[in-house]
């Protein structure tokens, strides 16, 4: 199965991030890019993307690096630091694997404003399931 696929899976199948404007825009194998459309229903009360909303683009994105093999691996823990404040139109994501073992995983995953600026960085531990993520 290629990863192409798995990505249009994912997209498709994630109805979270589909109705909060967010998306795996590529995957490959131990890496994937991201985005999320800001809107609205993006903000916080101060006007900035709500942290969640970085957060579940971190998560993700991992998910595409971690299963574009289509080799299933879920989230087991997460961390995320924002260093500024979301801002602009889209906030681009890539996440890349740093080690994957037998039964786990880990993907760092770096969040972008529309300047290239550092928005927040993540780290995604994932634990394999075993069995793969789409059905052929």
């Amino acid at each position: 199965m290629d990863s192409d696929t798995v990505r249009d899976f994912i997209n498709e199948h994630d109805r979270f991030s589909a109705s909060n404007n967010i998306r795996i825009t590529r995957a490959e194998p131990g890496y994937a890019e991201g985005e999320l459309e800001i809107t609205p229903d993006s903000m916080n009360s101060r006007g900035f993307v709500q942290g969640g909303a970085i957060f579940t683009l971190c998560d993700l994105t991992a998910a595409g690096a971690a299963n574009a093999a289509n080799d299933g691996m879920i989230a087991m823990q997460g961390s995320i630091s924002f260093i500024r404040p979301g801002t602009g139109k889209k906030l681009r994501s890539a996440a890349r694997q740093l080690s994957r073992g037998r039964s786990t995983g880990v993907f760092a995953v770096d969040v972008f404003n529309d300047a290239g600026k550092l928005v927040a960085h993540a780290t995604i531990n994932g634990f394999a399931t075993g069995e793969p993520l789409v059905k052929e």
